[in-house]
């Protein structure tokens, strides 16, 4: 098998801890069983998917019957947002400018079928001020959207400020904590929101679970029908491997989750440590809080997809909020929202340290980094040229 190199996207996916996978593998195999089913197999799922729920409201401080199971946090983000927002009409939604696009995309089909959208961009600390959202509420606003920490930048968000805020007016707040879970706290008590969402492979459990927090007493129509599944909140036959792996991560998480931000910390500031002799490179909102493991960097005179590539072939994989469409190199909205020129933001790159990393792989990437940083310099124009970045 060929050499898979060394992985820094962690915020994109995880790779699944082997606990996860082991709790997972009878379910795969002999144990199948639909959860709805009443003879024991189908019992003995029910009490899997039970048990998974109990571990992820544990993880939140919360109660396993405010807990919904659904497939990402895309849907979890549209389901609340379609619920809350399109009922009744002209009703008021506000957002910030850089939350995931499961969210903002949504907001922008509610603001075509007649919902009023207020999008706050964040300061050029990467952090949405409360003062702000707090300029937006109205009578008539029924949701705010905020996520714990971006996903690009890493930036934590002051929800528990805004939801204290929006509660006496009776509005209600999402938070999308997917980004955080596993890397920080998050504790429904904490963020004092009425919904939070989670997504197992952001924090080393399988791919195409999540779960949604509901807090009692808020209702929210499903978004998927036909069944009865989830107390009539999710309709579809539930994944109960998957959910028995997003349990077992929860329970993973909750325990271990102060000991990951540590050694995570440590990875990413010895590489921004390191970044220091490469001049002409910034990290993106270094002073603001942040997720332990996100550092975005810019490289001033790179084009950050063109790095990307490069540091690829050289066995390094990181991400770049940067999009090609049409042949252009767009730069990423997260880094424009933080006022950065748009030929600045083509050099945004973002590495993600994830508890598999060591120091001894940080520094063969600073070494790397260098050295691909001063060759693409030395040919910029030509580069750039080839890419047809846009102006």
């Amino acid at each position: 098998m060929d050499d898979p190199g060394i992985y820094f996207d962690h915020n994109a996916t995880t790779p699944s801890d082997a606990r996860v996978v082991e709790a997972m593998m009878p379910w795969l195999g002999s144990w199948h069983a639909n959860p709805s089913s009443i003879h024991r197999h189908g019992q003995r799922a029910r009490g899997a998917v039970d048990a998974a729920r109990a571990q992820v409201a544990d993880l939140l401080g919360a109660l396993p019957e405010e807990i919904v199971f659904l497939s990402s946090g895309s849907e979890a983000n549209n389901m609340v947002l379609r619920a809350i927002v399109a009922e009744p009409p002209e009703s008021r939604l506000v957002v910030s400018a850089f939350e995931h696009p499961s969210v903002l995309q949504m907001a922008s089909r509610l603001e075509d079928e007649g919902a009023d959208v207020v999008r706050i961009a964040p300061r050029a600390d990467g952090v949405i001020a409360v003062a702000d959202v707090e300029t937006a509420l109205t009578p008539q606003t029924r949701l705010v959207a905020l996520m714990r920490a971006n996903n690009e930048v890493g930036t934590l968000q002051p929800v528990s400020e805004v939801a204290d805020l929006c509660r006496p007016r009776g509005v209600l707040v999402l938070c999308d904590a997917v980004q955080a879970v596993g890397k920080v706290p998050v504790t429904a008590a904490g963020l004092g929101a009425d919904f939070i969402t989670l997504a197992g492979h952001k924090f080393n459990g399988p791919a195409g679970v999540a779960a949604l927090w509901v807090r009692s007493g808020v209702e929210v129509e499903p978004l998927l029908l036909g069944g009865g599944q989830e107390r009539g909140r999710r309709a579809s036959t539930e994944n109960v491997a998957s959910i028995v792996g997003l349990g077992k991560a929860a329970e993973i998480a909750r325990e271990e989750v102060a000991q990951r931000a540590r050694m995570l910390s440590g990875l990413r500031d010895h590489f921004e440590r390191g970044i220091g002799a490469i001049e002409g490179t910034v990290v993106h909102c270094r002073e603001s809080p942040r997720l332990p493991n996100t550092s975005n960097i810019r490289c001033d005179g790179v084009v950050g997809q063109t790095l990307l590539m490069r540091l690829d072939l050289a066995g390094f994989s990181v991400s770049t909020g940067s999009a090609c469409a049409s042949g252009v190199v767009e730069p990423s909205s997260t880094i424009r929202a933080l006022g950065v020129s748009d030929r600045d933001a083509l050099g945004a790159l973002r590495i993600s340290f994830g508890v598999s990393n060591t120091l001894e792989e940080v520094d063969a990437f600073l070494t790397v980094l260098a050295r691909e940083v001063a060759s693409l310099r030395a040919t910029a124009p030509a580069s750039v040229g080839a890419l047809g970045v846009g102006t």
